[in-house]
């Protein structure tokens, strides 16, 4: 997982814009996660479902409110990975996802971090942290 200004998908490949940060604001701007998941041949050909979290210092959800109510801040998602032609068998695949977001007001001087579940599971490395500047004093 990658903390980027902005990302997408195309032809199986990341296109990655301002990438591999991990202090941002204290001013919302947009932002985006970055995932590449590996998925191996015995996972060929079946539905995964993903979610991501953003959760605080304490591992508690972030929310913020809508007019719908209070709100967390998370996404979920589908894949299925099929073996690709032409490579040798048993070549793993690599699944690219971009999940982009506009202007998060988060507190200012604060630690966050987005943590990424497929199938139920949290994967090792499924996380990236992020901080967010002080107020700066006037």
């Amino acid at each position: 997982m990658l903390l980027a200004d902005s990302a997408q998908v195309a032809d199986g490949k990341l296109y990655i814009l301002g990438g591999g940060w991990s202090v941002t604001g204290p001013e919302p701007v947009p932002s985006a996660v970055v995932i590449k998941v590996g998925v191996d041949v015995p996972e060929f050909n079946s539905e995964h479902h993903w979610e991501l979290f953003l959760e605080d210092a304490d591992g508690r959800p972030v929310s913020f409110e809508t007019p719908d109510g209070v709100q967390p801040i998370e996404v979920r998602g589908d894949f299925t990975a099929t073996e690709p032609l032409g490579v040798p068998a048993g070549t793993p695949v690599d699944v690219p996802i971009a999940v982009n977001f506009g202007p998060i007001p988060l507190a200012p001087g604060a630690r966050y971090s987005w943590r990424l579940v497929v199938d139920g599971e949290s994967l090792p490395g499924a996380q990236a942290s992020f901080a967010t500047r002080p107020t700066p004093l006037v």
